[in-house]
């Protein structure tokens, strides 16, 4: 099977409302070229560094996503051309980002990251420590970035109906943190949630972006 041909297979099959987010860490510009052609704009990364020296060098109408764990320090490397930041898990983070986003005049987009999964390795918040952070002083002072929903990853299981009760939560939260903080904001709509082996169950439960790697790539280069 061809990029391409795994491209439109996604376009088809897709509803639409659900965003296909083309994981394309460690990928060669050649591949992410290829899936480009065949319509792709939507691309993940997970490293800072790469994903900016990806950025100069590809199509400038391509939208990034960052979607691997942002360390504070790297946050400059990414907010002149992010299009969504999926991976804030503290208020920490997001002033840093907000400080950069300054710099270029910008407003960038990011999704909370909640911990819905059992694995303790992943990071993200629970749904208090979100409700702290949308709630305090400081977060109303951020002007420049806008909180446009959340992400979460689920287990890593063969139990699917583990899977589907961790997106099942995550879409909870989502409800409860828009009723409570943006009831009126049409922006705030993206649950993140879905990937290869999981992305059906997402999108059952309330997906509106899933982030699809080796079912396009193959397996990854490291």
């Amino acid at each position: 099977m061809s990029i391409k041909s795994e491209i439109q297979k996604f376009k088809k099959i897709l509803p639409k409302n659900v965003k296909l987010i083309a994981v394309s860490k460690t990928k060669p510009n050649e591949d992410i070229l290829e899936a480009y052609v065949a319509g792709q704009l939507h691309f993940g990364e997970n490293k800072a560094q790469e994903m900016s020296e990806k950025f100069v060098s590809l199509p400038p109408d391509i939208k990034w996503h960052f979607i691997g764990h942002l360390q504070t320090n790297k946050v400059k490397y990414i907010t002149p051309f992010a299009h969504l930041i999926h991976s804030i898990d503290s208020i920490k983070l997001l002033g840093e980002v907000n400080k950069h986003a300054y710099k270029n005049q910008r407003i960038v987009d990011c999704l909370l990251q909640f911990h819905i999964a059992t694995e303790e390795t992943k990071f993200g918040l629970d749904l208090r420590e979100a409700q702290s952070i949308l709630d305090c002083d400081y977060f109303k002072t951020l002007l420049n970035i806008r909180i446009v929903g959340i992400m979460g990853m689920a287990t890593l299981t063969d139990d699917k109906e583990m899977i589907r009760k961790e997106f099942r939560y995550l879409k909870n939260c989502f409800d409860e943190l828009k009723a409570e903080f943006y009831p009126d904001t049409d922006s705030f709509k993206e649950i993140s949630m879905g990937m290869t082996d999981d992305y059906q169950i997402a999108i059952e439960e309330g997906s509106t972006m899933i982030r699809i790697g080796s079912a396009i790539f193959g397996a990854r280069n490291y």
